[in-house]
């Protein structure tokens, strides 16, 4: 099938099989390497993309789902590519990130959060990035980057010094 996906501002256009993953898609024939796939069951997030607007795990769409719809990707964030997106930057600056692999997928869903909530909660923006994992950095800065970034000082937010590990956003150890 023939698919005509934007992504990143830029068209697509390319023969795929049916069951091809955006995912694959963007990886492999657009060649967007930002779009991390970690499980490709929609456990982790790490391929979390903006899919006309909304936050969704490029593994369990289907490129040809994405047919005439526009795809943003962690590239796609900001329109120069040396600097970074303010999402982006509160993470460096927030030490948000430590082996990077979840980042991008992490980054995308807290846009998407923000979009939706401009001014979240620490317990909001925990519950709103529950579907992504982070192996690495226990979460803790990870949600002060999201506040950050959300204009809010991470040190007044609500439980700044909680266990990072809950409430919301899952280790991923079954503890």
């Amino acid at each position: 099938m023939k698919v005509q996906i934007a992504v990143n501002g830029a068209p697509t256009t390319a023969e795929v099989e049916p069951r091809l993953l955006l995912a694959h898609y963007l990886r492999d024939v657009v060649k967007i390497k930002a779009t991390n796939i970690g499980c490709d069951t929609t456990s982790c997030g790490a391929c979390t993309v903006l899919l006309d607007g909304e936050s969704v795990k490029s593994c369990t769409v289907l490129a040809v789902q994405a047919d005439q719809q526009v795809v943003t990707t962690m590239e796609g964030l900001s329109p120069y590519p040396d600097e970074l997106h303010p999402v982006a930057a509160a993470f460096r600056a927030e030490h948000g990130l430590q082996c990077g692999f979840c980042t991008p997928g992490m980054v995308m869903a807290a846009v998407s959060l923000l979009e939706e909530n401009p001014n979240p909660t620490e317990r909001e923006v925990r519950e709103g990035l529950e579907g992504n994992l982070c192996r690495c950095t226990g979460y803790h800065n990870i949600v002060r980057a999201v506040l950050a970034a959300a204009g809010r000082d991470p040190e007044e937010a609500e439980g700044a010094s909680a266990d990072p590990a809950s409430p919301g956003i899952s280790t991923g150890s079954g503890a």
